[in-house]
Formats: C-alpha cells, structure tokens, sequence
C-alpha cells in the first residue's frame, strides 16, 4: 500500500510525505504508484521548476519514498499558489484513495 501523508501547521499545509508501492500492479505495471508519482512530481516541478522555489525534496527509490516540505517564509503570492497547489494534490490523492481504498492511504497529520 502506498501511504501519502499531508504535514500542515494549522490550515497551512506544508508539505508531504508519499510511501510504499501500492501493490495494484507489479513494479513498472503499475497505474495506481504511477497516478501518484506523476501528481506529486508535477506539484513538486510547479512549486520549484515554475515558481522558483527551493523546496526541499527527498526521493529513495529502494522503500519508494518522496517527501516535499515548504520552505517557512514565503511571500504572499507563492504562499497562495503552492497552498492551492497541495489541497489540489490532496483532493486528488483521496479521490484515488476512495477509488483504490486497498492500495492508498491519505492521512493529514
């Protein structure tokens, strides 16, 4: 099961924590861990490729784990844009999650 877990600090979100393989399909088949790996590749490319930002990622393909965590202090306008952002990457993950309830867990910790 693939486990992604949203991190905020009251209703700032900020950042997140995605792991495990989600067992739908072997390694390399598999939609489910794909549909998950692209939505958190394309925020994470928006959030530092588009808007510049150094978000620190982390990525270890050995337990198929990725982590992305806002930086503290942003201006207003990045603040709003990576918020929206992550709550869409949130919705997106729990609908997956309600559509393959045995192979992803959403947690908001």
């Amino acid at each position: 099961m693939t486990t992604v877990t949203f991190h905020s600090e009251g209703s700032r979100i900020t950042g997140l924590e995605m792991q495990g393989h989600s067992g739908y399909a072997p390694q390399g088949e598999d939609i489910v861990c794909a549909a998950l790996t692209s939505a958190v590749r394309l925020t994470e490319c928006a959030v530092n490729d588009v808007l510049g930002l150094e978000a620190p990622v982390k990525v270890r393909d050995k337990d198929a784990y990725l982590s992305l965590k806002l930086p503290k202090a942003l201006d207003s306008d990045s603040e709003r844009v990576c918020q929206t952002l992550l709550a869409a990457l949130l919705v997106h993950c729990v609908q997956l999650a309600e559509e393959y309830p045995e192979n992803i867990s959403v947690m908001e910790v």
